[in-house]
């Protein structure tokens, strides 16, 4: 049996309330940092010379080392110390980030972001574990998990604000540079107010199926970003099968071993498993639209970098506000009903995106869609968390939490991964047609807010299937342990 060591003390830690700020700064610092790059894109892209495809993968090489090793990261700072794991996860955060930062080609940048979600994915696991064992109970954990969550629900928004800041009144590389701070905060905090544990006893490592999982995702990514040279082109083809192969084999591994990544159980439940699919897919519309929507505002509009950032929050503001409303009607609506009307109606805002034009305004094509998408996002996110962990039993509660946040990262890099191969269709097929540079990318964009509309409304129809009956509803403790934030 494993055994947490050290034990508790009888007197709560003196130093808990600055650990708490501490620890609240890194998962600032791992949610904002998935949104922050999207505002500098633009001006990145001219200095650099990256192709539309490198472009993408600025963002997805993030997300998908992220989400990928995420379970992992869980694992090793349970098992190796939560402290220690934290310090070398900023540490290399930090690192990694200069080297973003100072990046002088698009393969360097690429390289770095994907360094920087390996370390993020060892960073937030150690955080939250920290959380939870320096405020194991009482009023003090509702506290600290509220002010933990409050920050992950503003990250994003935060992420936005603050690259187009400094990507206009400094530099793009700022927008990666500034984690300097971070790290070098984070670093002091956890020495002087974070105290060490870890569980010992019986602990294995799951490497084959963290190799086979990450191969897999990473293989089925990049066939998709091959499919805009053709879908039967044996590149395609060949990368596409070789992820579906190596995600079959993880599955084999997870059934067999004796201390899985992912024990198989958490996923066979019909409705848990549709909460996993759903949080994909609003990972999928997230991550690509607002990604997108930045390339709209700045490169056709015409928007300063700062101007658009603010422009992004109209979605994230009506999130915040539509987000207690949901809370309220959970209870006597039950998740299935919010589950399929949240979808549908963020869907009616990706449609209301695809009318923009060229010489379009802001206020008039983009505003409305904006506040429609974050209103509907809000129905989703609240009960989704939910139903992803009720009834998980208590010692699967861990991995229950890092998958409902893997399930957002991975389908975001694998969303965005096909939305920019029908983006660069679009775009092709409009230019072919004899349409103007600045029409042509609209029509880019525009197949992206359609393509996000659709993957919207296969949500809905995952609700509507999978998700049957009334569900048991989370522990306080379960649903304290899985942030609220999008993006």
């Amino acid at each position: 049996m494993s055994v947490l060591l050290p034990s508790q003390p009888t007197a709560p830690d003196p130093r808990r309330w600055w650990a708490l700020a501490v620890i609240a700064l890194t998962q600032l610092v791992v949610v904002l940092d998935a949104t922050i790059v999207n505002v500098a894109l633009p001006q990145a892209q001219l200095e650099l010379e990256l192709s539309d495809t490198e472009r993408q993968w600025v963002i997805t090489a993030y997300v998908l080392a992220f989400g990928a090793l995420l379970l992992l990261g869980g694992r090793v700072a349970d098992y190796w110390g939560r402290k220690r794991s934290y310090m070398v996860g900023m540490l290399g955060f930090g690192g990694a980030s200069v080297w973003g930062g100072l990046a002088q080609s698009g393969t360097e940048l690429i390289a770095a972001r994907g360094l920087q979600g390996v370390f993020a994915a060892l960073l937030a696991p150690a955080a939250l574990a920290l959380l939870t064992v320096t405020f194991p109970a009482g009023r003090e954990r509702g506290t600290a998990f509220a002010v933990f969550g409050t920050v992950a629900g503003t990250g994003a928004a935060v992420g936005l604000a603050l690259g187009g800041v400094l990507t206009e009144f400094a530099d793009w590389r700022w927008c990666l540079l500034v984690n300097i701070v971070f790290a070098v905060v984070g670093l002091v905090g956890a020495l002087l107010f974070v105290s060490e544990s870890r569980v010992e006893g019986d602990n294995r490592y799951d490497i084959w199926g963290t190799l086979t999982v990450t191969l897999g995702l990473a293989a089925l990514v990049y066939g998709f970003t091959l499919a805009e040279s053709g879908w039967t082109e044996p590149d395609t083809i060949g990368f596409l099968a070789a992820g579906l192969v190596l995600l079959a084999v993880f599955v084999w591994i997870e059934a067999r071993v004796a201390q899985p990544l992912l024990p198989l159980r958490i996923v066979r439940d019909r409705a848990r498993a549709g909460a996993f699919l759903i949080q994909a897919a609003i990972g999928a519309v997230y991550i690509g639209m607002t990604l997108y929507l930045m390339f709209h505002l700045q490169i056709v509009l015409g928007l300063s970098p700062l101007s658009a950032g603010l422009a992004s929050l109209a979605m994230t503001f009506a999130t915040m506000i539509t987000a207690p409303v949901a809370a309220r009607l959970l209870p006597t609506r039950g998740p299935r009903v919010l589950m399929t009307g949240g979808p549908l109606i963020a869907a009616a805002g990706m449609l209301w995106l695809t009318f923009i034009t060229a010489d379009g305004s802001y206020w008039t094509e983009v505003f409305g869609g904006l506040v429609v998408v974050g209103i509907g996002i809000a129905f989703v996110i609240i009960p989704v968390q939910n139903v992803a962990l009720a009834g998980v039993d208590h010692h699967d509660a861990g991995a229950a939490s890092a998958l409902v946040n893997s399930a957002m990262q991975i389908g975001g890099c694998v969303g965005l991964s096909v939305f920019t191969t029908i983006y660069l269709g679009a775009v092709e097929r409009s230019a072919t047609a004899g349409s103007g540079r600045g029409a042509a990318l609209t029509e880019g964009y525009s197949a992206v807010f359609l393509a996000t509309a659709v993957t919207l409304v296969v949500a809905a129809v995952v609700a509507a299937t999978m998700l049957r009956g009334p569900r048991p509803a989370a522990t306080p403790q379960q649903l304290a342990e899985v942030p609220l934030h999008v993006g």
